[in-house]
């Protein structure tokens, strides 16, 4: 019933910016949403969160400082700001919503969010 179709990705030298859109169709009032990503021969793991209806943000400690989620609710698109991209930030990045007593816990044990809806993915690389 919960659809998300993300995109913006793209090659970006290390230092530059990229923002992720992530839209979202369906009820997902009562969701947490997030970002992961997966690099090819590593786990998947997550990035960031945002609790329902925009409710409070988490970020992974690589990320933290550089990376923002957003929620825009008058576009229902969910959005992931970039800066100050590092060639380890290069991943499959999704776009997920998942339900959870507490959204955080999906950053620190990223199967948390295994059973919810996941977009297809855009792709991130950084390099020089």
């Amino acid at each position: 019933q919960v659809q998300l179709v993300e995109s913006g990705g793209g090659s970006v030298q290390p230092g530059g910016s990229l923002r992720l859109s992530c839209v979202v169709s369906g009820n997902t009032a009562s969701y947490c949403m997030g970002w992961f990503r997966q690099a090819p021969g590593k786990r998947r793991e997550g990035v960031t969160t945002i609790g329902p209806g925009g409710g409070s943000t988490h970020y992974a400690d690589s990320v933290k400082g550089r990376f923002t989620i957003s929620q825009d609710n008058a576009t229902n698109t969910v959005y992931l700001q970039m800066n100050s991209l590092k060639p380890e930030d290069t991943a499959m990045y999704y776009c997920v919503a998942f339900l959870s007593t507490d959204c955080v816990a999906a950053i620190r044990v990223a199967a948390e969010a295994d059973f919810g809806y996941w977009g297809q993915g855009t792709q991130v690389t950084v390099s020089s």
